[in-house]
């Protein structure tokens, strides 16, 4: 055995289970994951990167090596079909955020490790076996206790493991080193033993069978007896008498689920690593540092600005040389930066490279202060003679909060020109010692003939958010021509859409990031000095007016989307603003009354769960009803999926066991109620603003992919809709003294775009002559002429379902029929409408050739495929795409529902965006004001 002392550390890391566990760290938070502003899941990447890190940073390793599974089946497949065969899909957004992640790994240089036909757990076996031989002192990051096979004290092997919390600290409080004596005293017995262990106790989580009736409990006491599974088979067959009867009959009856058992569970060590890696060595996966250019723009687009930080300390942990970065000063002048290199276009030698970044040329902005009224009468004149909407002058505010009642005017500034002299920045509310500010009415009053008049152009990031901040300044902000978020947000909806990133993308430099700034807590950018401010508020108008040439001509490229911009975006932003600062009335008082009758609600249903359980117990705790429903009521353990703590009891098992124990209802009821209450009910009293007594939400114009309109702080689009508890919340939603709500949405409008889009006949009649649809549809697929309501609730679900790609399984759930009725309607829906299921193949077939699809008006939904098979189609006539040979993985086959989908629901988006602009323009000469939209409807 090596002095452990002076060996050097491999770390080795359990990729699939580290990045699950980041993922549902997150996703089952309030916000239900974390996203990028432009809405890239980012929960794997940030949760994953943040353990590494932590690890290593701890750990000091000499070297690190990642295992993540292929995807495919495994060998162990190969034997057994139902391997595993229990375990549901990853969600959606997991497989993106997996790929993200891969990708900053290697760009952090950590080699990652695929093996086709092995499992994660093979490779980290074989990696370790190899690490031992060559000297390592090896530590595997992981959840997984199937792992704890591996831990060997001659081969210096543990595990670091983790338990499902999410720990902070210096290697995260939530993860623990595992020698052999900890996993006798986790398991009660030594690490050797595990692979018997499972074979006997099996495991439910991997489908792996074990001898049934034989727990956990019997397990051990048979491996403390006996010390193998063998062991164990020879006492059945020579000292029987030794074994209770019991155990003696369920040991015999599978003794050859036993064996089969124990090889499904073992983990081997000889993965042909040099057949399957090509160049494979293990002196590959030494610690040697990272090229910041290929991690810095990966961290930019991922938003993960916290590692982008640490990017010093982190190349000190992963052994590199100091990185060349410039220390930020407050009066330092920001300067161009270039492009990150692509590693496939890097054809230069270094030599070459080097020659081209010394003759680069870099931008060194000199913004205009302007803190004296002689020097504001300049900047007045001379703005005056920009009238050209083909240049506007770029604006932007600077302010001591987000939200405009509440903020301070700090400073404005404005660019006109592209030379680094040609911005301004004005000073208004510095609080700095020796600061110079102009009075800031006055100001204001001289700068009004330009911000208020059309005459004068005006471009700006993100205009609805200096509207309202000049709003709240006596200031109706008029002529803006170009928002350069929503023209990115137009061009590429999936992109970053903050001025930072548009302009790397576009110009090769980056504006300076707020939280850059060297702002002390309890301060704001009132507390820091004028010139800082000056050149801060300076890059960011210089951006905005560079890039308007830029984002115009890749519009250009793209008619509509440039019509999009101008006929909708553009006058819809100001529609959003009055609505944001007009608010909605809330009746607190009704809602406090509400909330005392809801929480009696829920102790009635406390009250009836505990006499149907016969015992009391925490109606949120997922541990103790999992108990309950699974041991003590002994309901069906098929319909869910094991975790560590026992079965799951989410919303999906929940629904699967409905009708098998009345409790059920209970639950489900509860756990809706109490959402709802904490949700709305509890929290909304709490985001009224007592100076107005309304609720001001922000409706987020760029941050969907679909094109929809978004709200937050707080959304008021989530709302139930048509149940008991809806009506109720929406009572308290009230309008002002003498005034009404009135509330107006369009009837079936997906349904009706879908009709429009695919001509389908039968529909377009319908509608023409005003049938009812879901009626109609009930009618062809039931071949009758009178239906029930229930029938006709049939037709509604596979009307709406087919527009969102329901299959027949999540049919079969929704309404109650098998799997084979299911199916069977959705054949005969085929049948009665071809040209709907032609139209959503054709998309499906744009979507994969040109890897977008269009609403209506022209907007993009842009998609990536992950499948090799899928990418090869790409360029091709959407056309010829033959979908019979298409090849879908769960990812895959979800980005392509979302495809279909998308010009439907986007065409709605653009349509009911439409009816707000042009209704604002009705009812400007009435005492009528537009309050919410949400969805289809308007308030």
């Amino acid at each position: 055995m090596t002095n452990q002392t002076d060996s050097p550390t491999l770390l080795l890391v359990d990729g699939h289970s580290l990045a699950f566990r980041a993922y549902y760290a997150f996703a089952n938070g309030r916000d239900g994951g974390l996203r990028t502003s432009t809405g890239i899941p980012t929960s794997v990447c940030f949760g994953f990167t943040k353990s590494l890190l932590d690890t290593v940073g701890y750990e000091k390793p000499d070297a690190v090596a990642l295992a993540f599974d292929l995807g495919g089946p495994s060998f162990r497949h190969e034997k057994d079909e139902t391997y595993k065969a229990n375990r549901d899909a990853p969600p959606e957004d997991f497989r993106p955020d997996v790929d993200n992640l891969t990708e900053l790994m290697r760009a952090m240089d950590f080699p990652i490790f695929v093996v086709k036909g092995f499992e994660a757990d093979d490779v980290l076996g074989t990696l370790a076996n190899r690490g031992s031989e060559a000297g390592y002192r090896v530590k595997i990051l992981s959840g997984d206790r199937d792992l704890f096979q591996l831990i060997d004290a001659d081969k210096q092997i543990s595990i670091l493991y983790m338990s499902t919390s999410f720990g902070r600290g210096a290697r995260g409080s939530s993860v623990k080193e595992y020698h052999a004596q900890d996993v006798v005293e986790k398991m009660g017995i030594p690490p050797e033993q595990v692979v018997d262990f499972k074979a006997l106790c099996g495991d439910a989580s991997d489908n792996i069978p074990g001898v049934k009736g034989i727990g956990q409990k019997t397990a051990v006491t048979l491996l403390t007896q006996y010390p193998t599974l063998d062991a164990i088979y020879e006492a059945l067959e020579q000292t029987p008498d030794e074994l209770k009867p019991a155990v003696r009959k369920k040991l015999t009856a599978d003794r050859e689920k036993a064996y089969h058992s124990r090889w499904l569970a073992a983990i081997p060590t000889d993965v042909p690593l040099e057949e399957n890696v090509e160049n494979f060595k293990l002196e590959d996966c030494q610690l040697k540092g990272f090229d910041p250019e290929r991690v810095q723009p990966l961290l930019e687009k991922l938003e993960l600005h916290k590692f982008k930080s640490q990017l010093q300390q982190l190349q000190e942990h992963f052994g590199g040389a100091p990185l060349q970065l410039e220390e930020p000063t407050k009066k330092k002048p920001k300067l161009a930066k270039m492009p990150a290199v692509d590693p496939e276009l890097d054809f230069f030698s270094p030599e070459e490279t080097a020659e081209a970044l010394d003759k680069r040329v870099t931008v060194e902005l000199k913004p205009q202060v302007v803190d004296t009224p002689e020097k504001l009468a300049a900047l007045i004149e001379q703005l005056k003679g920009y009238t050209d909407t083909a240049v506007p002058v770029a604006w932007d505010t600077e302010t001591t909060a987000l939200e405009p009642r509440d903020a301070e005017l700090v400073g404005i500034g404005c660019c006109w020109g592209a030379s680094p002299a040609d911005a301004a920045y004005i000073p208004l509310g510095h609080t700095t010692l020796g600061s110079v500010n102009l009075e800031l009415l006055p100001t204001l009053d001289a700068l009004r003939p330009i911000l208020e008049s059309a005459d004068y152009p005006k471009s700006l990031q993100n205009a609805k958010f200096d509207r309202l901040i000049l709003k709240h300044q006596g200031i109706e902000l008029k002529g803006v021509v170009f928002d350069t978020m929503l023209a990115s947000y137009l061009i590429n909806p999936e992109e970053s859409h903050k001025l930072e990133n548009i302009a790397q993308r576009y110009l090769g430099f980056s504006s300076q990031q707020y939280d850059q700034l060297d702002i002390g807590k309890g301060q704001t950018i009132a507390d820091l000095d004028v010139p800082t401010v000056a050149e801060y508020c300076g890059m960011d108008v210089y951006a905005t007016f560079c890039l308007v040439p830029k984002l115009r001509e890749e519009l250009e490229k793209l008619s509509d989307i440039s019509k999009l911009l101008l006929d909708v975006e553009l006058p819809l932003e100001p529609v959003l603003a009055e609505m944001e600062d007009q608010g909605i009335r809330i009746d607190t008082a009704y809602l406090q009354d509400f909330a005392k009758s809801l929480a009696a609600d829920l102790k009635g249903i406390e009250t009836t769960a505990y006499d149907l359980a016969g015992e009391a117990f925490n109606l949120a705790s997922p541990k103790q009803l999992s108990a309950l429903l699974f041991d003590k009521l002994g309901l069906d353990t098929k319909k869910a999926s094991k975790t560590k703590t026992g079965f799951s009891t989410n919303a999906a098992v929940l629904e699967k066991l409905q009708g098998d124990h009345p409790i059920i209802d209970c639950i489900i009821e509860h756990r809706t109620l109490a959402k709802l209450k904490s949700t709305y009910v509890d929290k909304l009293p709490k985001l009224v603003r007592k100076e107005t007594g309304r609720v001001h939400t922000d409706f987020n114009q760029a941050v969907t992919s679909t094109g929809r309109l978004s709200s937050s702080n707080p959304n008021l689009q989530n709302i139930p809709i048509r149940t008991a508890f809806s009506r109720q919340i929406r009572k308290a939603f009230i309008p002002k003294e003498g005034w009404i709500l009135a509330a107006a949405d369009y009837s079936q409008v997906e349904l009706r775009i879908l009709t429009h889009l695919s001509q389908e006949e039968i529909l377009i009649e319908a509608y023409s002559n005003g049938d009812d649809v879901h009626g109609l549809t009930a009618k062809l697929l039931l071949d009758k002429e009178e239906i029930t309501k229930e029938e006709r609730r049939l037709g509604k679900i596979i009307n709406f379902g087919v527009i969102y790609g329901m299959g027949a399984h999540r049919f079969a759930r929704e309404t109650g029929v098998s799997y084979g009725e299911a199916k069977g309607f959705l054949d005969r829906f085929r049948d009665r409408y071809p040209k709907v299921f032609g139209y959503l193949q054709r998309m499906e077939q744009e979507a994969i050739a040109q890897g977008y699809v269009t609403t209506i008006l022209g907007r993009r939904r842009y998609v990536d495929f992950q499948s090799g098979s899928l990418q090869a189609f790409r360029g091709q006539d959407p056309s010829t795409v033959d979908m019979s040979k298409v090849k879908l993985r769960g990812f895959d086959a979800a980005t392509l529902r979302a495809a279909a989908n998308a010009p439907i629901q986007g065409s709605s988006a653009d349509i009911i965006k439409v009816a707000m602009v042009q209704l604002q323009k009705l009812l400007e000469p009435y005492q009528a004001q537009l309050l919410l939209q949400v969805h289809d409807e308007l308030v």
